[in-house]
């Protein structure tokens, strides 16, 4: 697993601005005849990848500038305050300017840059278009910068906020406690987390040298009163770093807007950053306005229309999902569905003559970045899920553009996991009926994650729960695919209800969706052959197991003879990079899967959901090897199976020397699975027409 997730959007260029033998280290995210917003960096404790879940929103909108500022990321590290005073970091904004060829700018300031950007504007007033303020931390502008300078250098030290604490061992613990308060939040563990990793990119003695830069600046209040520019001051009320009285004073001095977020912390961009990027994109089109497009229609005699997500995490999501706009059309055959979509779904999408929104084109790639998660058969799918949320707020960005400019009745979410998040977290931006789908509820920790991923799972799944407790409005429907039985019997987490219990209280039920049942196709197969089908779905993650599977055909072969292998590598995956067999056959997308697992003799599966019901409806025989670390494979989708008697798990580490045996056991095996129902999608569909 990567230390640092790859960021949602890559700059088109990078470079240092070099002012004073300092060097500056930029991006700059292009977009022609669009404003520049340039994301002025804060104290050097953290980068300026604290921009994460700004950067790619305003870059579809706008020229966005970022630079790591001195003394953090890969910037240079001067020694000594006097490198850090104020005027020095509100130069570095104007050099940085100069090197990005910019003329003009809108500046974003977080904390401490708020007085680096109103120093910036005041000197260079042509520079400077407008200033948005978040959270800003001046001091000096209430009367507390001489206190503040007192307890931070005193020598017994009051908090952990003092040199002396940070300069001799106790550095870690400072910054779990600043954090902490910086994320006053519940259920802010990703943040904390982003931030203390990035706090242990620097040393303590250049946080020190930071801190006594801004204690000994004067105060910005006759530069405020000269500023030109509009101003806006974002402050959080439950902010425990920075009192909001700052951003009141800041923005009485100034003439500028203030917004007053109740109960937001000091850290509201990452913790709140819907509601932070529409409120900078307003500004910014209030600075520079530009003509916007909105799409509309008479109220009588439209069609009724509706939005379809579907999850994007492999391509089972998108056949049932299929099969359900099917039957919704039967019940409304006017109804237009439109798909916001991502690469694979769109494989299954597009040869079905479905729709896709352009915007789809927009989305971030939620699989590659899971791909990149992987490991050799292992995916940790709890972290990978906490590692997307920059992609998380992406795309909802995207969706929520798309509902601002298109009028749809309904929006259907199968598992769209930033959508139901974020509207919970926005309610105002619901603008329509909203279902949710999905066909497991909660998080839950593996063996070996111990204390820490117990505790994490249990916050995630407590956010939820608070969630549906609190706006039970924002979903109009929620459909678990499958039966109440198919939940799984235990906690959300130590004193939080049993999964079941509160599924069953909270949602409707649908029954499996298997989608259509095709015939079987002719094979081309003798008589005397037989079939097995290995596939890994529509992600890269499969492509361990798809090469352990194959150096196991010589063996399986000898010992089922006549048996011959169709290996289905999927839309991510190069079927040209495996190793080839006689007995083998090796393609890429399938789109009429489903028809060969319904024919074949035996099939060689992951744990995924989809495929492995797939194959309980057509009672073939089959194996799955879950993916390690996978919790649903390992519990949610185990314990289903299980309940049909269906499939032989394998582990992993048992393929080389035990699958052969395994496939020669299984092959001719009487099936006595529990019946799959058939009409699920007509369900489902029928809960949701009843929104429209």
């Amino acid at each position: 697993m990567n230390a640092e997730p790859r960021p949602v959007r890559e700059a088109d260029r990078t470079g240092f601005a070099d002012r004073a033998g300092v060097r500056l280290a930029f991006r700059v995210y292009d977009n022609p005849g669009k404003p520049t917003v340039l994301l002025v960096p804060t104290w050097s404790i953290v980068p300026s990848r604290f921009w994460k879940a700004q950067v790619s929103f305003l870059a579809r909108h706008f020229r966005v500038v970022t630079f790591d500022g001195r003394g953090s990321g890969d910037s240079d590290r001067p020694r000594g305050w006097a490198s850090y005073v104020d005027e020095e970091c509100a130069e570095d904004v104007i050099a940085v300017l100069d090197a990005t060829d910019t003329a003009q700018a809108v500046l974003v300031a977080l904390s401490r840059g708020d007085a680096w950007s109103v120093l910036a504007a005041a000197r260079h007033p042509g520079r400077v278009t407008g200033i948005v303020a978040i959270g800003p931390a001046s001091g000096s502008l209430i009367g507390v910068q001489e206190q503040e300078r007192e307890a931070w250098e005193a020598a017994d030290g009051g908090t952990p906020y003092n040199r002396h604490h940070w300069l001799n061992g106790g550095y870690d613990q400072f910054t779990e406690w600043f954090f902490a308060r910086m994320f006053a939040e519940p259920h802010s563990t990703r943040q904390i987390e982003d931030a203390v990793r990035w706090a242990h990119e620097i040393e303590p003695v250049t946080l020190v040298d930071t801190t006594a830069g801004r204690l000994a600046s004067k105060s910005i209040e006759d530069e405020c009163r000269r500023l030109t520019c509009p101003v806006l001051v974002i402050h959080g009320t439950d902010d425990q770093v920075r009192p909001h009285a700052i951003g009141a004073r800041l923005a009485e001095l100034t003439g500028g807007d203030l917004v007053l977020i109740d109960g937001a912390g000091h850290g509201v961009h990452a913790r709140d950053p819907v509601r932070i990027n529409l409120l900078i994109k307003d500004f910014v089109d209030r600075v520079h306005p530009a003509p916007r497009v909105v799409r509309t229609s008479r109220a009588s005699g439209t069609r009724p229309r509706a939005l379809y997500l579907s999850s994007p995490i492999g391509l089972g999501h998108a056949r049932r999902d299929l099969a359900i706009a099917g039957e919704l059309r039967e019940l409304h055959p006017r109804l237009e569905v439109d798909w916001l979509a991502q690469h694979p779904v769109t494989e299954v999408l597009g040869p079905a003559g479905e729709r896709i929104h352009p915007a789809s084109a927009w989305l971030a790639t939620e699989s590659r970045h899971v791909e990149e998660d992987a490991g050799e058969h292992d995916l940790h799918v709890f972290e990978a899920f906490r590692r997307l949320d920059a992609v998380l707020v992406h795309n909802f960005m995207v969706f929520n553009e798309v509902l601002e400019t298109e009028r749809y009745d309904l929006v259907i979410g199968d598992e769209a996991w930033d959508v139901d998040h974020f509207l919970h977290e926005n309610p105002e931006l619901k603008r329509f009926a909203f279902a949710w789908l999905t066909d497991f509820v909660g998080w839950l920790p593996m063996p070996d994650g111990g204390a820490r991923e117990q505790r994490l799972t249990a916050d995630y799944n407590l956010d939820m729960i608070e969630q549906r407790a609190r706006l039970r409005r924002v979903r109009d429907r929620s459909v678990f695919v499958g039966n109440p039985d198919d939940v799984i019997s235990l906690p959300f987490g130590e004193g939080l209800p049993a999964i079941r219990e509160w599924t069953e209280q909270n949602f409707d039920f649908c029954g499996y969706v298997t989608g259509v049942d095709p015939p079987a196709p002719p094979l081309g197969l003798r008589a005397d052959e037989r079939l097995c089908v290995v596939t890994v779905g529509g992600s890269g993650v499969g492509e361990s197991l798809l090469r352990r599977v194959l150096d196991t055909v010589p063996e399986t072969v000898r010992r089922v003879p006549g048996l011959r292998f169709l290996v289905v590598t999927g839309p991510r995956i190069d079927p040209a990079g495996l190793p080839a067999h006689p007995a083998v056959e090796i393609r890429g997308y399938v789109p009429d899967l489903p028809r060969y697992l319904a024919a074949c003799d035996i099939a060689v599966v992951q744990g995924g959901l989809t495929t492995c019901m797939e194959l309980t409806a057509a009672r073939r025989p089959f194996i799955y090897v879950p993916l390690r670390h996978h919790f649903e494979q390992n519990f949610h989708v185990r314990h289903r199976l299980d309940r049909y008697r269906a499939g032989r798990c394998l582990d992993y580490d048992e393929v080389s020397g035990g699958l052969a045996a395994a496939i020669a056991e299984e092959i001719g095996r009487e099936t006595d699975y529990r019946e799959v129902e058939r009409d699920g999608a007509a369900r489902a569909a029928a809960l949701l027409a009843e929104l429209l």
